[in-house]
């Protein structure tokens, strides 16, 4: 199971979202109402992984690591 968060949809503009954790299987769909109050809800996208650059960094030549260790 993994635990997703989610977001109230605010009905009224200005209005904060309320954040709380479910925790549901990876095949189950998003929620779009509350479980227990049928509030308008969405899940939150989080985290991540940031882009990762093929370019050798400080100019090794042809490694990423500057050996042999056969990373390239």
């Amino acid at each position: 199971m993994t635990t997703y968060v989610y977001e109230t949809i605010p009905a009224k503009s200005g209005k904060e979202p309320t954040y709380f954790e479910f925790k549901q299987s990876m095949n189950d769909a998003p929620f779009t109402k509350h479980p227990e109050t049928g509030e308008p809800i969405r899940r939150v996208m989080l985290g991540g992984f940031g882009v990762l650059s093929s370019k050798p960094a400080g100019g090794n030549s042809g490694s990423c690591c500057g050996s042999s260790c056969g990373c390239h």
